[in-house]
């Protein structure tokens, strides 16, 4: 019996011990399954990012050149830090050995071409080039007095030093932005060559071009630059020092707690998130891709098409560049060019930035509605008792608009400031605490990231100083001005067009600074205000994004979805539709921008603004109660555009139109339920 008992006792055992084996295999192949997916969700990722994303397509380095490159992106980014704050020496220095170092990093981090992925290889062409090429700038940097001082006599070979480090400049623009931006460049170049400077000796009005370009600030080291490198680049570095504590996924989960329960929540999530991710990384294409990896294939899990869910993320994240108080790298140009302070140019974009995520959640709102989609099951979401003990990750975001906008500091004080105060507050996140190696990763992406906007920068200095030295830009006002007369619509849909255009594949900043020197002016001529013509600028050449045939962040988004990339566009243009209109609306009456009125005034505006968008969106997407007419949906949409026009005849008619056709609407619902 004794004996009976030990064998149970050891078969108990070894049962037990199979059992733990067992459960230890399902977790290993689980954990195995979920890194494998992982891995599958960062390829799908990278492989989106390379396509639509020229910053993506970079070399690949590892160990020892690994070490070296870092050690140069992170010098890089620190060296931008000390620059902005502490350095007292000649702008002239400051802005060359940027440029210089946006070259040298652009050849090592960019290769000649898509798809070349060797490891550690770096062509011996373009170490040549890297060298050549970056040594021009640093030789200006080294004799920067000198040359300061010689006024208009250059030595020919200076002139040839000139005309190499233009020509890096265009190879690493070409490299990291794209042919676009190089075509609009070239155009001006040629113009300028053959008609716009009028000595007859060519080599004359070639030393006469390169001496404007390379050694003034009127041609690559103008405001374009000169606001990269001192504000730009270190507000850069400050977004992915937040992108390290964990600030992304804080506002993903923030915006699942707010709205994720409702109707269609996931799209409601993606609009909130990617607005709030959006303002901070300054990339449409760069925040979709981000945010949409999560916020997509929710919103297909709860029903919506692959189209309007790719649609939603890339309208939202292209959104985020227009959202204060960050608005994208963008904003910090605007305010140089105007001449104010930025947080003038933060208080006037509040409303704009409203209405704009306004039409795009009331469209995903309706959408739903007319779906009858639900929200996310309420054990699913976070709770935000938890979230609440996260709000600290939010201080250097408010204390940056608390120094800002309260003239405490200078911009770049307050940016350099909020970066120390991030790595403090990562101390109370466990999760996402900020290591001697987390510094040094955020440095390296920092200047990383700045390498694309300095070099979309400095072309846009090219195209700005090469209109400028031909008097085109002149030209081009007596033309649109001749050609629009006294009527100001003409004027703002041909500055519409230029700017949509020009926007297909050119980054934003470059995109603001050729519109903000070409077509702003005209508008000013024709007796908008300077504030209200640049606003009109800024937000066309970022709507470029998901306007139809080149809708990159439109693209990347359906590449996520996989869905229809043209209709993906197409419903990406109908969710931002406020983005078409409101710009209008303040060119034509600014006090939506807050321009001489009062707080009445003010008040009245928000709320008719915001039921007019309600009233476009609802003819928009076809419903509000129910299923809207055809004949319906025109006049709802007639009603909503007399409401955002800030006019008090038209306040009045449009609200009697849009109250009229709700009603109706509502009550021919009421009837067909009870039916």
């Amino acid at each position: 019996m004794s004996k009976n008992r030990k064998e149970l006792e050891k078969e108990l055992i070894d049962r037990e011990l199979q059992f733990e084996l067992e459960e230890e295999k399902k977790l290993d192949n689980y954990d195995s399954f979920v890194d494998e997916k992982d891995h599958s969700i960062h390829e799908d990722i990278d492989m989106v990012m390379r396509k639509y994303d020229r910053e993506s397509n970079v070399r690949i380095w590892v160990g020892k050149p690994k070490v070296v490159v870092d050690l140069i992106l992170g010098f890089f980014a620190l060296w931008c830090i000390y620059v902005t704050l502490f350095a007292t020496f000649l702008e002239e220095i400051r802005l060359t050995s940027f440029m210089g170092m946006i070259i040298l990093m652009g050849f090592l981090i960019f290769p000649a071409k898509k798809g070349e992925q060797k490891v550690n290889h770096m062509p011996i062409y373009d170490i040549i080039l890297m060298v050549v090429t970056s040594a021009a700038f640093f030789y200006f940097t080294l004799n920067a007095k000198e040359i300061v001082n010689q006024g208009t006599r250059f030595e020919w070979y200076q002139i040839a030093i000139g005309i190499v480090g233009i020509i890096g400049l265009v190879e690493v623009t070409r490299r990291c932005v794209g042919m676009p931006i190089l075509y609009v460049a070239g155009f001006f170049v040629i113009y300028a060559m053959v008609y716009g400077l009028t000595n007859p000796d060519f080599f004359l009005r070639l030393r006469y071009f390169v001496r404007n370009l390379f050694y003034t600030k009127e041609g690559i080291f103008s405001t374009p630059v000169n606001v990269c490198s001192k504000y730009i680049v270190v507000f850069i570095i400050f977004g992915t020092f937040l992108e390290r504590i964990g600030i992304s996924g804080f506002f993903i989960e923030l915006a699942n707690s707010i709205a994720g329960r409702f109707a269609g929540g996931p799209a409601k999530v993606s609009v909130i998130s990617s607005a709030l991710c959006g303002m901070v990384s300054g990339s449409s294409v760069g925040n979709t891709v981000t945010t949409g990896s999560v916020t997509i294939p929710m919103m297909k899990k709860t029903g919506y098409t692959p189209e309007f869910a790719g649609a939603v993320e890339a309208a939202s994240s292209t959104g985020g560049q227009i959202m204060p108080p960050i608005m994208g790298a963008a904003a910090f140009l605007m305010a140089d060019f105007v001449g104010v302070p930025y947080s003038d140019i933060v208080g006037k974009a509040v409303l704009p930035a409203i209405l704009y995520f306004a039409g795009v959640f009331i469209c995903v709102h309706l959408e739903a509605r007319k779906l009858n989609l639900k929200g996310i099951p309420k054990d699913e979401l976070p709770k935000m008792s938890l979230l609440v003990k996260k709000l600290y990750l939010l201080l250097p975001l408010v204390m940056l608009v608390v120094w800002v906008s309260g003239n405490y500091m200078t911009m770049q004080k307050a940016a350099a400031c909020a970066i120390l105060l991030s790595i403090g507050v990562s101390i109370f996140n466990k999760e996402n605490r900020i290591t001697p190696r987390k510094i040094m990763d955020a440095l390296i992406a920092g200047g990383k990231s700045t390498i694309t906007v300095g070099a979309a920068c400095g072309m846009a200095g090219i195209i700005a100083g090469t209109i400028t030295m031909t008097g085109l830009a002149n030209e081009l006002i007596n033309a649109i001005v001749g050609i629009a007369g006294d009527k100001l619509i003409i004027a703002l849909v041909l500055t519409m067009l230029c700017c949509i255009v020009l926007g297909m594949g050119v980054p934003t900043t470059a995109n603001y600074c050729i519109m903000a020197a070409t077509t702003a002016p005209i508008l000013i001529r024709m007796g908008v205000p300077t504030i209200a013509a640049h606003f009109f600028v800024f937000y066309f050449g970022i709507v470029a994004d998901i306007t139809p045939p080149v809708a990159l962040a439109a693209y990347a988004a359906s590449a996520i979805a996989k869905g229809k990339p043209m209709k993906t566009a197409f419903n990406a243009s109908k969710l931002a539709i406020a983005v078409f209109i409101v710009p209008y609306m303040f060119c034509f009456n600014p006090a939506m921008l807050f321009i001489d009125t009062t707080i009445w005034q003010v008040v009245q505006i928000a709320i008719t603004s915001f039921v007019g968008v309600f009233a476009v969106a609802a003819a928009m997407e076809g419903y509000c109660f129910s299923k809207i007419s055809v004949l319906l949906r025109w006049i709802l949409a007639a009603g909503g555009l007399l409401l955002l026009h800030p006019a008090l005849m038209t306040d009045a008619v449009g609200l009697l139109v849009v109250v009229l056709c709700l009603g109706y609407q509502a009550a021919l619902n009421k009837r067909m339920k009870t039916a």
